[in-house]
């Protein structure tokens, strides 16, 4: 049941990536994140849904056009910690980006995110 409702807001946040329309973001953002949502992303930490959607709509415009997001693997979840990896992809074979992201829920909503991008090296 845990790992379902995870799945579910983890879900409902990546497809703020992929909304139809940028008025749709703020919307799925809020079904899928507290409200006082602590982002760690590639530009550092930021706090709120405020930042969440600035870093979306920033993707979304990526110069190389519009992408998609989407989970590529499982949701694992051990406790009220839950990882999953993703591909993000811009159209005609243009630039891709993987990465997985650690999210923690809180009351069926996501309060930390914690994005790792790209690919870990293999140890020497």
């Amino acid at each position: 049941m845990q790992e379902e409702t995870a799945r579910s807001a983890i879900d409902t946040f990546i497809s703020a990536f992929n909304a139809s329309d940028d008025t749709y973001v703020t919307a799925l953002l809020s079904q899928a994140l507290t409200s006082d949502v602590v982002f760690w992303g590639p530009l550092g930490r930021s706090e709120g849904i405020e930042a969440v959607e600035r870093f979306v709509l920033d993707l979304r415009k990526h110069p190389a056009g519009p992408g998609s997001m989407v989970r590529c693997s499982a949701v694992d979840m051990p406790d009220e910690w839950a990882r999953y990896q993703w591909v993000f992809a811009t159209p005609d074979g243009g630039p891709r980006l993987a990465g997985t992201d650690v999210v923690h829920l809180r009351r069926s909503l996501i309060d930390q995110i914690i994005v790792f991008a790209g690919e870990i090296d293999p140890s020497p």
